[in-house]
């Protein structure tokens, strides 16, 4: 399904987590497909079963899987997903934040937008392509 990065800065718990909200929301997990059990997806990825069903905890209340009692855990379908409009700032926050990095490396702030701008249509190219076009559209 996917690799966690044991070297990376994020945790088990936060790599679980996002790898399943970027495979549920780039399609490659359609909407009600079944997911691994917690069991299951943990001895795959050889973490302790405790992560994962912390993480599905947290995607079940973010709208991302819901569970059947006894058929096991699903995909939701996209309208059920909740754009929390505090997480929402809470992202943009983050983007602000790392921004003004890139300022205080030296860049410009023209230049540093140009490169944030350049990021993100590759990170748009590699989860949507078919939605490039729609994203300079809109800016």
């Amino acid at each position: 399904m996917f690799q966690l990065d044991m070297k990376s800065n994020k945790s088990v718990y936060e790599q679980v987590i996002d790898n399943i909200k970027e495979l549920v929301m780039t399609g490659v997990l359609p909407e009600g497909s079944k997911l691994p059990s917690v069991r299951e997806l943990s001895r795959q990825l050889t973490i302790n079963p405790n992560t994962v069903q912390k993480a599905f905890k947290e995607l079940e209340r973010d709208g991302f899987i819901y569970t059947v009692s006894g058929r096991g855990t699903f995909v939701a379908k996209r309208e059920d997903i909740s754009a929390d409009e505090s997480r929402v700032k809470e992202a943009l926050a983050k983007i602000v934040y790392d921004f003004r990095g890139l300022t205080y490396l030296g860049l410009d702030a023209t230049d540093a937008k140009a490169r944030v701008i350049s990021a993100l249509d590759k990170e748009i190219e590699r989860i949507a392509p078919d939605t490039k076009e729609e994203f300079h559209d809109k800016r």
